[in-house]
């Protein structure tokens, strides 16, 4: 019963995208609280859920979330679709005819796994992670086309969450990272916001006037205040040069002494390290020494689980 409570909430999330925990309650015969309990476990699961409570609070599923490849059977579509037909015969409403089109346009989609605009494919999520990181990509990109107001749930790097409605303006790749340069309500400015830190998306269905604004505004040389940025130097093997001219670009890279090096500005977040160790032992830090020191340990307690 735990389960068929907990899938019947996720259908009823992706019908309706917001409800209250007082709405799923009574819709399913549970307690406020057995809601919030079912939701937790559904968010450790990795289902891109937000919670806000309080006044005007509720529970959030992302415009972006779509049910995984392989979800469900051909047969159990089928099945599926064909009993909520029946049900519609007997009750109107639009939230069930939403429902059926939806599901059979999840089943179209995992006939088709792939999917190209023009001559171009691009899949900007991580190995393994399905096509979640493209549906969001897709979904902000239509937010900015059609000049309408998103909410989402923000995640910092120390893991707080921020829940707060953003204008995008503009898409922004660079170093592999996906960003949305949007004018943010709860800062009342713009900002750059990093996609993959964006638990949830949801559409508000408010369009808004566009902000002027020029190429030069947009951060695309600096990080914003909250990141702290690190002048780094590096010495490169010559198995090490394509790994720096891939990641630094090639106007990094020089040779001094008939030697290779390399400087850059960079993030110092979450990733500096796991990137600098990714290199090998042909990249080698030279500056600045607490860099170096902090891949000498993080090196140090690598090799220790082995």
């Amino acid at each position: 019963m735990k389960y068929q409570i907990m899938i019947g909430i996720l259908f009823r999330l992706l019908m309706r995208r917001h409800m209250t925990a007082q709405e799923l309650a009574a819709h399913f015969d549970i307690s406020p609280r057995s809601v919030y309990r079912y939701v937790e476990e559904m968010i450790v699961s990795g289902v891109p859920i937000d919670v806000a409570r309080g006044p005007g609070g509720g529970i959030y599923i992302s415009d972006a979330y779509k049910l995984p490849c392989g979800f469900f059977t051909r047969e159990e579509y089928e099945s599926a679709i064909q009993a909520m037909k029946a049900m519609e015969r007997e009750m109107s409403g639009t939230a069930l005819s939403a429902a059926i089109a939806k599901l059979s346009a999840q089943r179209k989609a995992e006939r088709h796994s792939e999917a190209l605009t023009g001559n171009i494919l691009v899949d900007s999520g991580a190995w393994g992670s399905g096509r979640q990181f493209s549906e969001k990509l897709a979904r902000i990109e239509r937010a900015v086309n059609e000049r309408e107001a998103l909410e989402i749930d923000y995640v910092d790097r120390a893991g707080n969450h921020t829940h707060r409605v953003i204008l995008p303006h503009l898409l922004v790749y660079k170093q592999r990272l996906w960003y949305v340069y949007a004018h943010c309500r709860l800062r009342g400015t713009f900002r750059l916001f990093k996609a993959g830190r964006m638990r949830t998306i949801i559409g508000t269905g408010e369009t808004f006037e566009r902000i002027p604004f020029s190429r030069e505004d947009v951060p695309l040389s600096f990080w914003t205040d909250d990141e702290k940025t690190v002048e780094a130097r590096f010495a490169l093997e010559r198995d090490a040069v394509p790994f720096a001219e891939e990641w630094l670009g090639v106007e990094a890279v020089y040779e001094k002494d008939g030697k290779k090096y390399a400087e850059a500005i960079l993030p110092d977040d979450e990733s500096l390290l796991g990137k600098i160790l990714s290199a090998g032992a042909g990249f080698t830090v030279l500056a600045p020494a607490a860099l170096a020191e902090r891949v000498r340990r993080e090196a140090e307690k690598i090799a220790a689980r082995y």
